[in-house]
């Protein structure tokens, strides 16, 4: 009987590269080694490319990094603006809030890696104007707690301190969440906004 002769295997073909291709490239590998532990070398590899092919969709690492940072802090803030428009109360606007920055540092978690640990590598000016934009989430979230304390809907000492903590509970979330874990990411969102509002005092 005769044979069959076998083709053989046609290649994966490679996405093409673009400049959306090397953030998200430049993303994995920072997130995973950190922005000095990374090379050009490392991301060109990972898109299947020679070092100097990078340089047709970016000037240079710090650019990536200035980049893929004022994203993710842009994002978070029209999370916020998205989530507290036009409800009044503000134990519901807290609520809400915190429910999106928890869902965020769940689903998105290289991008929270790389903000929390990485936003400190960029040069001036960048670094001042990052670290102000990200200083603006934290007044508005600031500001929920305070008119809520003004309103007598929440009961607590200090906004700052409370919205720190708050802050920094959600932030946590992407170094320790699991698609495969016990909670899913909207599990998680939903029990750390309750958390939030038992910081501020809301009975």
């Amino acid at each position: 009987m005769a044979r069959t002769r076998t083709e053989p295997a046609s290649p994966v073909a490679r996405p093409p590269v673009t400049g959306d291709t090397v953030l998200d490239a430049a993303l994995t590998v920072f997130a995973a080694r950190g922005y000095h532990g990374t090379a050009l070398s490392e991301i060109a590899e990972a898109l299947g490319i020679r070092t100097p092919s990078l340089y047709n969709h970016m000037t240079s690492k710090q650019q990536l990094l200035e980049t893929l940072v004022a994203r993710t802090l842009d994002d978070v803030l029209t999370d916020f603006d998205d989530a507290v428009r036009d409800v009044p109360e503000p134990a519901e606007r807290l609520r809400r809030a915190v429910h999106v920055y928890a869902l965020r540092h769940a689903t998105h978690r290289r991008e929270a890696l790389l903000v929390n640990r990485d936003t400190s590598s960029l040069d001036e000016p960048a670094l001042t104007r990052l670290r102000e934009r990200r200083r603006d989430h934290e007044r508005a979230v600031r500001g929920l707690i305070l008119e809520g304390t003004e309103a007598g809907v929440f009961a607590v000492d200090s906004p700052a301190l409370a919205s720190f903590a708050i802050l920094e509970m959600c932030v946590s979330i992407a170094r320790w969440f699991r698609e495969d874990g016990d909670r899913t990411a909207e599990q998680v969102a939903n029990e750390y906004a309750e958390f939030a509002l038992r910081i501020v005092g809301y009975p």
